[in-house]
């Protein structure tokens, strides 16, 4: 176990700065082909996911609780008090524990979508805790996979890693290298894509999803839903029915609701 004491200033405590600072961090993060983990319990799925740690940063009392992580890697574990670690991180780490991991490549469509069933598509989903939503609610709820299209924002955010409790690291994922003919290419290789719409010709998810082998569950962004392309080019279009007055639920919601209607198909 490398434990090395610290102070904020430490210039080896680069990969833990300003992590409230969303560009800077992507940017960084990107560059050095890292992400971070935050709590015992993330930490600890992300180095049984096979992810190779870089550095740990923790207060004391966090030390022992995560000591057999800590002992399997040669990774530095800066040690430094609670109250100096917002110095360097700018928020309070409750959970009192961070790791920096290095990233794997991303793999490709057709090895992610090898032996899936049940696959989640995210387009321009841009809020990092709506993705960890939606990774947690697939995992839980039996899908197989997720791809994003490319603009959307990125699993291995801290953020949301921390709101999907990690499953990043074991549900297979990648980002679509075309998002114009993304769905087509998904009915190709034997995927029924149903898109959740507003659209007219939508019909109800039950009946969407009803006797289909592989599914594409669709999904479009926060503010817009999904764009026109995506909607149109969709095998089919399904709705999530509701009282009336209120048209749809947010899309964290709105995936918990169709993975489980779709996982029970």
């Amino acid at each position: 176990m490398n434990l090395v004491p610290v102070q904020p200033s430490d210039p080896r405590l680069a990969d833990y700065r300003d992590l409230r600072d969303v560009q800077l961090r992507k940017s960084l993060e990107a560059e050095h082909g890292l992400f971070l983990a935050e709590g015992e319990k993330v930490i600890r799925r992300a180095a049984e996911a096979g992810f190779e740690p870089r550095s740990f940063l923790m207060a004391p009392r966090w030390v022992d609780g995560l000591a057999d992580v800590l002992s399997a890697s040669d990774a530095p574990c800066y040690v430094l008090p609670e109250e100096l670690a917002e110095d360097v991180t700018g928020f309070h780490v409750h959970r009192g524990a961070l790791a920096s991991f290095a990233r794997k490549p991303l793999p490709t469509v057709p090895s992610v979508l090898a032996r899936a069933r049940s696959v989640l598509v995210l387009e321009d989903l841009v809020d990092h805790t709506n993705v960890g939503a939606v990774f947690r609610s697939g995992a839980a709820l039996g899908f197989d996979a997720v791809l994003l299209a490319p603009r959307c924002a990125d699993p291995l955010y801290r953020r949301s890693i921390k709101v999907a409790m990690g499953a990043a690291f074991t549900m297979p994922w990648t980002r679509l290298p075309d998002w114009a003919d993304a769905l087509p290419s998904l009915s190709a290789l034997g995927f029924t894509t149903v898109a959740l719409t507003l659209a007219d010709d939508a019909t109800a998810i039950e009946e969407a999803v009803a006797g289909l082998d592989r599914v594409a569950l669709v999904l479009g962004s926060e503010g817009h839903g999904l764009s026109k392309r995506w909607e149109q080019t969709a095998d089919r279009r399904a709705i999530i029915p509701m009282r009336e007055g209120i048209d749809s639920l947010n899309v964290a919601a709105a995936s918990a609701v169709a993975c489980y209607i779709t996982a029970r198909r």
